[in-house]
């Protein structure tokens, strides 16, 4: 890769996403940190409503576009990296906007979604993940713990399972125990795919 876009996560920036760049071994590519207003891409959870995350989410997938256009380097060589919230954004944008991506990686994340449908999820209304891009080409990676107070590790596995169905080459780690942010395996496989 020759850039990367780094998303922060609830109440984080992208300075604080610098930090994982040493880690990733990414030092050398061009960065990006796109930042949201008030440090929150979104008020409440990412398993809100399809009504309630529509304009929040519109204008996170709007600031990625920004980054990504601010990196001047061709698309295949950009991978999008989020943490938590931020991996949710990440992952989002690919399955809607990530054909010809080099790769997305959600750190402790998982698709918010494109409608609502039956059932319920951590006390939420389950989601659609109705795309239509097509993602050949694109690696990406999903992690989570098995026990996240935010994000349900069913969300995240399916979220793995969407982003291979749209051609993506994905991969699935699931942290053992309870836990919500990035770990040595995930970071080594990020790194994998940095590199």
């Amino acid at each position: 890769m020759k850039g990367l876009v780094l998303i922060h996560g609830r109440g984080g920036s992208g300075r604080d996403m610098r930090g994982l760049l040493a880690p990733l071994g990414a030092e050398g590519l061009a960065i990006a940190t796109p930042e949201a207003p008030g440090h929150s891409w979104w008020p409440t959870s990412f398993l809100a409503p399809t009504a309630q995350m529509e304009g929040p989410l519109a204008a996170g997938l709007a600031a990625v576009d920004a980054a990504i256009d601010g990196l001047a380097v061709p698309r295949t060589d950009i991978a999008i990296l989020g943490f938590s919230q931020g991996a949710c954004l990440a992952l989002e944008y690919a399955a809607r906007r990530g054909q010809g991506l080099g790769a997305v990686i959600g750190l402790s994340g998982g698709l918010v979604g494109n409608g609502d449908a039956p059932g319920t999820v951590y006390g939420f209304g389950e989601k659609v993940f109705d795309y239509d891009s097509d993602l050949s080409g694109v690696r990406a990676l999903v992690t989570c713990h098995e026990a996240d107070p935010h994000i349900p590790l069913g969300r995240a596995a399916h979220s793995a399972r969407v982003l291979g169905g749209l051609g993506a080459t994905a991969q699935f780690i699931a942290h053992p125990g309870p836990g919500h942010q990035p770990m040595p395996d995930g970071i080594a496989a990020a790194r994998a795919l940095l590199a």
